[in-house]
């Protein structure tokens, strides 16, 4: 392994790793985690779909079930945020769900970051047999119960989920980080009522400039802003979407997430870019 550099300074860079082909390794994928470490990334994340009506690809990500890739890769890293961006929360069954986050807190040291969207494939949803109609209720509900199996006590009653009795562990030993991504204004209030981060979709700077305002107007708490982006390896595109990450961090991004295209050369790219940062 190579030696790890210093975080880069400036916005914090994020690296969302490439996840859209059913014939890279899995181990192609945890090799450019360790990477992206190496490099001073602050966190990596992985997208999730669980059936998809189309084939994976640019449009759908997730051919490894990312909290299982995520835990293998806690073990190959030592400084580097793990997070999901994000995992589609209304179709997993939220009890199951939390032994696997606070058992993966457990695995990285605390190093996990929840990143929970409603989704928007409606067919998956109707493949897996989840209602389409009230993922946003659904949503906020989970996550009202994530928290209380990880910070509360006693009975939860709710309209989707409830319980009298119950002994959840392990309990995680600080608070799971929880973000949540979309450019709704629902998603928006989501974050400002439940998460430590929130991520926009789209990166123009004006755009995420605008959302991150509404989403001080929503809540007092520190919630960090961060963003996507991508940079699939154009030359031309190349010391634009270097300068799209200065714009938002001009903007007011707490961090920036970049996908650097599919995974062959996405080592050297992510390296290229990088070094411009510098």
């Amino acid at each position: 392994m190579s030696e790890l550099t210093e975080p880069l300074t400036g916005p914090r860079l994020q690296v969302v790793l490439p996840d859209e082909s059913p014939g890279m390794s899995p181990h192609t994928l945890v090799d450019l985690g360790v990477r992206a470490e190496e490099l001073g990334a602050h966190t990596v994340w992985l997208p999730d779909h669980v059936l998809p009506p189309e084939p994976y690809g640019n449009t759908y990500g997730g051919v490894y079930e990312p909290l299982v890739a995520l835990a293998y890769l806690a073990a190959r890293t030592a400084r580097v945020r793990l997070g999901t961006s994000v995992l589609v929360l209304p179709i997993r069954d939220t009890f199951v769900l939390a032994k696997q986050v606070a058992t993966l807190d457990r695995l990285s040291g605390g190093r996990f970051t929840l990143g929970v969207g409603v989704g928007w494939e409606r067919e998956e949803f109707t493949a897996v047999g989840s209602d389409f109609t009230n993922r946003g209720a659904r949503t906020d509900e989970a996550l009202a119960l994530l928290r209380h199996l990880f910070e509360g006590e006693g009975p939860f009653r709710g309209r989707f989920h409830s319980y009298e009795r119950g002994v959840f562990e392990p309990r995680p030993a600080d608070r799971v980080r929880l973000m949540v991504g979309g450019g709704s204004d629902a998603a928006l209030r989501r974050a400002a009522e439940w998460a430590d981060e929130w991520q926009g979709v789209d990166p123009d700077p004006e755009v995420f400039r605008r959302a991150r305002n509404r989403l001080r107007e929503l809540t007092r708490r520190p919630v960090r802003a961060g963003v996507r982006m991508a940079w699939t390896g154009g030359e031309e595109e190349f010391a634009a979407a270097v300068e799209r990450f200065r714009e938002l961090a001009a903007s007011g991004a707490d961090s920036v997430a970049v996908w650097f295209g599919d995974a062959e050369g996405f080592e050297g790219r992510m390296e290229r870019f990088v070094a411009a940062l510098r």
